[in-house]
């Protein structure tokens, strides 16, 4: 067999069923083998960096690594943002990056590119396969990699020439590299600590802001005194009823300063130490009180569940139950506003939704209003790099099987970076409901622009609004083949929301705010 039929075949056995891909000629070998071997969903985008999206919620949903396709160093540049993010989410992603053949690249023809220098910057392993022969054995090194340490960004570059080659064969599976396991010193000084009476914060994040993490965390909270607050971005969060009504470290500088002032020990669950997202005239990078005290109980790379388990029961804290956030609430009506938006998603959310949520400035507030909602999986955009809302919508509509609603929240502007990722969830007829926050401006650089002590002029109010001319999304969307309407009222978007919910395919609400 060729090298790319070799590479198909071993992704399977390895249990890489998706391909999330935009191929190109030097691909057209894997595209190929996909007609030869049946069991592999190929999955299109129109954008790289909607596929590479696209492979990142596909991750936090079904815990297994997808595969991209991708087309040589520019593909792979077009699609770097997003794996940016994914290497922030630790979301386990092989990518397969097409070159040139090794006998025509010295040539230098127009996509040669350092493709290999791209890929470091986003990538936990990185290996060129020289040959037909290595390809599969190449593929089992770049899905054991992937499935590492909680979950990496893998890529596998492949010259033309060990594509279409003879000479290739299927690798066996190689096993997972297990977690470092828990340190049990870490957890007996972290025992230590909470005992001491000390005003003590556990600060969680990766699988602790999950479902079983969260109730020990709460275990141990209840059993200390400690408070409890997750990291500022998050993979996947665990939340509504039956979860924990948790807040995330604010966004805001002050805010956050504010928040973690009283603390005098933080314990870092896979957490890291909060920081400024940016740096401001007269303000701290590090959030933390003066003094105040650091204790790691598992790094990012270890298994959180593991270490609060540990700790419950070094504490010996007793099993309790997560208290119930109240009744459900109305949805809101009248002028759109974020806490009413909240509001509203809380009353109408389907049982085990999804949310993707790039609702940027607008949503930052949306936790303290959502925690009565039916229970959901909330996705956070890790990375800051904006544009991975829609494209992380589709692909956890994937990773759940599509049978579980996505609602996503999605600012007008980032959704400018991708909304080819509508064309997919046509094509596918997924269960995504996108509501696009119109509110025509980088709403986030305003407050930016302001953060650093100056006010817009009409200048710069030009590269900071979306308006002359305006953007229709209603357009934009039935152009990419998903239905969509306007609302300029909640009661308008709780209507067509409720009614997306009960709908097979996608639908897309442009919400004037």
């Amino acid at each position: 067999m060729n090298g790319a039929r070799s590479l198909v075949e071993t992704l399977l056995a390895a249990g890489v069923d998706t391909c999330f891909a935009n191929p190109g000629t030097s691909e057209m070998h894997f595209v190929a083998a996909l007609d030869q071997a049946a069991g592999m969903r190929c999955v299109l985008g129109l954008q790289e960096n909607v596929v590479t999206g696209m492979a990142d919620g596909y991750w936090r949903l079904a815990g297994k690594p997808a595969c991209t396709l991708l087309h040589c160093g520019p593909g792979l540049a077009n699609g770097l943002a997003n794996l940016h993010n994914a290497r922030r989410a630790r979301s386990g992603i092989v990518n397969i990056v097409g070159d040139q053949a090794t006998w025509h690249r010295p040539h230098d023809p127009p996509l040669t590119a350092d493709t290999e220098g791209f890929a470091r910057g986003v990538s936990a392993w990185v290996r060129t396969s020289a040959r037909a022969a290595d390809v599969g054995r190449d593929a089992a090194a770049a899905v054991q990699a992937a499935r590492a340490l909680q979950g990496q960004v893998a890529t596998l570059v492949l010259p033309s020439d060990a594509s279409w080659d003879d000479g290739g064969e299927v690798a066996k599976p190689l096993s997972v590299l297990p977690a470092p396991p828990v340190d049990g010193s870490a957890v007996d000084a972290v025992a230590r600590v909470l005992r001491s009476g000390g005003k003590t914060l556990l600060l969680l994040a990766g699988a602790a802001v999950q479902e079983q993490g969260q109730a020990l965390a709460w275990r141990i909270a209840q059993a200390t005194g400690a408070g409890l607050m997750a990291d500022y971005l998050n993979a996947r969060v665990s939340r509504g009823r039956g979860r924990l009504q948790l807040e995330r470290v604010p966004y805001s500088t002050d805010l956050a300063v504010a928040a973690l002032a009283s603390y005098e020990h933080i314990v870092l669950v896979n957490a890291k130490p909060p920081v400024g997202f940016f740096a401001y005239p007269g303000k701290p990078s590090q959030q933390h009180a003066p003094g105040a005290q650091f204790h790691v109980l598992s790094r990012p790379d270890q298994d959180a569940v593991a270490a609060l388990r540990d700790l419950a029961d070094a504490l010996r804290a007793p099993p309790l139950a997560i208290p119930d956030p109240g009744p459900r609430p109305e949805p809101a009506s009248g002028a759109p506003t974020p806490e009413k938006l909240a509001q509203t998603v809380a009353a109408l959310l389907p049982d085990q939704a999804i949310v993707s949520d790039e609702s940027v400035s607008y949503g930052r507030g949306f936790y303290k209003h959502t925690h009565a909602a039916a229970p959901h999986e909330w996705l956070h955009l890790s990375g800051g790099a904006i544009g991975d809302g829609m494209p992380v919508a589709t692909g956890a509509a994937i990773g759940a099987g599509g049978e579980r609603r996505v609602l996503s929240l999605q600012a007008d502007g980032s959704a400018m970076y991708s909304l080819q990722s509508l064309w997919t969830q046509a094509r596918e007829r997924l269960p995504v409901t996108t509501v696009i926050l119109s509110n025509r401006k980088y709403a986030i650089l305003i407050n930016e622009y302001q953060a650093v002590g100056a006010t817009p002029g009409p200048s710069a109010m030009r590269m900071l609004d979306l308006g002359n001319p305006n953007l229709d999304w209603v357009q934009l969307a039935q152009g990419m083949g998903v239905e969509a309407a306007r609302a300029s009222t909640l009661e308008e978007c709780a209507a067509l929301m409720a009614a997306s919910f009960r709908r097979d395919g996608p639908f897309l609400i442009e919400l004037l705010v």
